[in-house]
């Protein structure tokens, strides 16, 4: 009867080894899944804080052609007054330069405060 107990007691430690094994690896899995998660949280809340910190530098530096073209506009109407006062007859003509140096320098402007916003809201 001895013999047989003691069959029995490992035929039943050999059932319970499997799912004991499976129940402690469940458990470290889950450890290493809730660290893993916690870290890949850190990781995200950093690399989206600079991600954001790059689309606001980037934007910016888009934006610094906008001052250019106001330069730009700037220099086209006042080169208008100066050939103006210099040769009134040429009006009509040194106008329409005037306004086609505009329109490109304004254009560059808008193209450059287009590319800001698209870094700042389409990415």
């Amino acid at each position: 009867f001895k013999n047989q107990t003691t069959s029995v007691t490992m035929f039943a430690q050999r059932l319970a080894t499997p799912f004991a094994r499976a129940l402690v690896a469940r458990s470290a899995l889950a450890r290493v899944e809730s660290v893993l998660a916690a870290r890949a949280l850190h990781t995200t809340v950093a690399r989206k804080d600079i991600d954001s910190a790059a689309k606001y530098i980037g934007a910016g530096a888009a934006t610094v052609g906008v001052a250019g073209s106001g330069a730009g506009i700037g220099n086209v109407f006042g080169a208008l007054v100066i050939g103006y006062a210099r040769n009134p007859s040429l009006k009509q003509q040194l106008f329409s330069y005037a306004i086609l140096g505009f329109a490109l320098s304004e254009a560059m402007g808008l193209f450059c405060l287009t590319m800001g916003f698209m870094i700042l809201f389409a990415l």
